[in-house]
């Protein structure tokens, strides 16, 4: 479960994230949509601990980020809109690292590299050098890393994107996997066919602020029973 209670964020005299309340439930897949510089990035950033929150609590897995961000750091993978990824060693290596990383032993690392490799049809690029990467290719080796410890909270910004339809696809059945195996999923993103059909609940966020959450019949009957998704996205942040 991940928890938001009056967070606030600001740059500045810009409040980025604004008194946000937000509960992610286990087993659950939460699109968390909006419109450019909405904060939604800020928001995720603040969950995985690379910045810190002005004010207000967040917990992850009913743990305090502030008194134990280690502890959260162990439930969570992430993968942000434009991963960093070390380029100058392969990417079977850079998968082998991140099993150290995680504590896992050889049997069970080689069981997921080879189990995602073959899911995301990457197997024979993984002796290659990173830097040789197409930038699809490089998102994929980034989702497989973040997979392979089966984190309870998968935590993604963009996810899609550089992603061909065939993965793409790949990806949305391995987030419902994990959440029928009660994990979380909260992903941000702005095709809104993929947060219609995939999520079980979604957030919009506008300015800093949650404008509207709940499942899509939810969110649909409190602002336009016959319109869908994309319309009431556009109303709601224009």
């Amino acid at each position: 479960m991940i928890e938001l209670k009056g967070v606030v964020k600001s740059f500045g005299e810009k409040r980025a994230v604004d008194d946000l309340d937000l509960t992610v439930e286990d087993g659950e897949i939460f699109g968390f949509i909006g419109p450019n510089g909405a904060g939604k990035t800020t928001t995720i950033k603040m969950i995985v601990g690379i910045l810190e929150a002005d004010s207000g609590e967040i917990k992850v897995g009913g743990i305090r980020l502030l008194e134990d961000p280690l502890g959260v750091k162990r439930m969570i993978s992430y993968v942000p809109d434009n991963p960093f990824i070390y380029e100058k060693i392969t990417g079977y290596q850079y998968l082998n690292f991140l099993g150290d990383v995680y504590g896992l032993d050889k049997e069970s690392r080689n069981m997921s590299i080879a189990r995602y490799a073959q899911a995301f049809e990457i197997e024979e690029n993984l002796k290659d050098y990173i830097s040789g990467y197409s930038h699809g290719m490089q998102q994929k080796i980034a989702l497989i890393g973040a997979l392979l410890h089966e984190p309870e909270v998968l935590i993604l910004d963009e996810p899609m994107v550089g992603l061909d339809p065939k993965s793409a696809f790949t990806l949305k059945e391995l987030m419902k996997e994990g959440c029928q195996k009660g994990r979380t999923v909260f992903f941000s993103t702005h095709i809104m066919e993929v947060a219609e059909k995939l999520c079980h609940r979604i957030a919009i966020i506008n300015h800093g602020k949650i404008v509207a959450v709940g499942t899509l019949e939810e969110i649909k009957s409190k602002f336009k029973e016959d319109g869908s998704l994309e319309e009431i996205f556009l109303e709601l942040t224009e």
